[in-house]
């Protein structure tokens, strides 16, 4: 095999760029479809950061449940009725069902109005006992959480968003012992949750202000009624199998028919977790198969393109041929042309890929979370093999054309 030295690159760059029309539309095609390739796999990336964040914190194995009218006459009850879960269904179900690992309840006020001084902001009033931590991971940046003391003593505290710490208080610093006013009654603030995820059950976290169950249910006068059941499976367990064990108790304590679907709401974190992956999973494959379809057309149209140069250069190879060349000389000659032709338009779309993916990050920096919309490193690396090799493929068929050529026939047809 002849060495690939100085002279060698200087004759296959002569080649290639001898017809620069042909050469830049056969490296357009390659540099299109790695192009392509690349931005896929960026873009798929980014998305997937930005679904990830959105679920940040959010227990993937958990269930939420809420009461309806019901759909079915049962035991002397009309159909249509309208029931209330209640505080004892928690302790029916941690009794009864096997499976489940937390079981907790919500109670909700939409709309309401925090002031404090002379700033207000409308946000959601929501009720939970401390374990609800479990099922939505607070991030608490300055003061505490809620906890069991809270609940016991039916204290009037409370954590708040985000967005209502910034409107209430605009100057900074720890609001925690201040005093706002919801609704007419006077709430300590102990803590504040920077939570940014957009799986918040009942209102989006950074407008929520978080009380005591207890206290919740005692000054919105809710007696023993619950807006929302909440609970997750333990290890081992689908949430599935778990969510009917809990239906059962819930639709035995309160009289509804066994096979009424409409009084119960029931909602499968895990199966809409689970969708999410297979969407997106979708869409890396969706990506991956137009990407290389793109370069593969790409590389088609360089082994085309070469078969044509091949075909315009019989004469050459003839000659050379006769003056001693070998079959392998040929055959190398072809092969580094293809190669250095496709790893050349490659790198390029790469580049500009690289480059554009950058442009999106930086266009996303004014976020408070900033997605990735770039490869690794090893997937660049993994992108120049592939680009080598293909070039090498789509170089095999011509190589071994103008190795078969017969010097003199190649003197005949000139």
């Amino acid at each position: 095999m002849k060495k690939f030295d100085l002279d060698t690159w200087e004759e296959v760059w002569v080649t290639i760029t001898r017809n620069k029309t042909r050469s830049l539309l056969t490296a357009f095609g390659v540099f299109w479809g790695i192009f392509m390739l690349v931005a896929l796999m960026g873009g798929a990336s980014g998305m997937n950061d930005l679904m990830a964040h959105n679920f940040e914190g959010f227990a993937t194995n958990s269930g939420f449940m809420g009461s309806n009218n019901t759909g079915k006459a049962y035991k002397g009850f009309r159909q249509g009725r309208r029931w209330d879960m209640e505080n004892r269904d928690l302790e029916r179900i941690k009794s009864s069902v096997m499976g489940v690992d937390v079981v907790t309840a919500t109670i909700n006020s939409w709309g309401i109005e925090a002031v404090y001084e002379e700033n207000k902001i409308s946000g959601t009033l929501k009720g939970q006992y401390p374990v609800y931590d479990r099922i939505e991971e607070p991030k608490i940046i300055l003061g505490r959480t809620l906890n069991d003391v809270d609940v016991e003593q039916y204290r009037k505290v409370c954590v708040i968003g985000q967005r209502i710490y910034e409107t209430l208080f605009p100057k900074g610093g720890n609001p925690s012992g201040s005093y706002i006013k919801i609704d007419g009654i006077y709430y300590q603030v102990v803590g504040v949750n920077a939570a940014e995820g957009n799986m918040s059950i009942n209102g989006q976290t950074e407008t929520s202000i978080v009380i005591p169950f207890s206290t919740m249910q005692r000054n919105y006068n809710r007696g023993t009624s619950i807006d929302m059941l909440c609970y997750t499976a333990k290890k081992g367990y689908v949430i599935s199998e778990v969510q009917k064990q809990v239906e059962q108790v819930v639709k035995r304590a309160h009289f509804i028919h066994p096979e009424d679907e409409q009084a119960l709401i029931s909602v499968n974190a895990e199966a809409m977790f689970g969708m999410m992956d297979d969407l997106f999973t979708g869409i890396r494959i969706l990506g991956w198969l137009v990407g290389l379809g793109t370069l593969l057309a790409g590389v088609i149209g360089v082994s085309n393109i070469m078969m044509v140069t091949v075909k315009e250069r019989t004469t050459e190879i003839g000659i050379r041929r006769a003056i001693g060349a070998r079959p392998e000389d040929i055959m190398f000659q072809i092969l580094s042309e293809s190669m250095v032709l496709t790893t050349l338009a490659g790198m390029g779309g790469i580049s500009f890929a690289v480059f554009l993916l950058n442009v999106v990050e930086q266009a996303t920096s004014t976020l408070t979370f900033v997605p990735r919309f770039q490869i690794s490193f090893w997937a660049a690396i993994g992108a120049c093999v592939l680009l080598l090799i293909l070039g090498l493929l789509s170089g095999l068929a011509p190589a071994y054309r103008a190795m078969a050529i017969k010097p003199i026939e190649a003197i005949r047809d000139e």
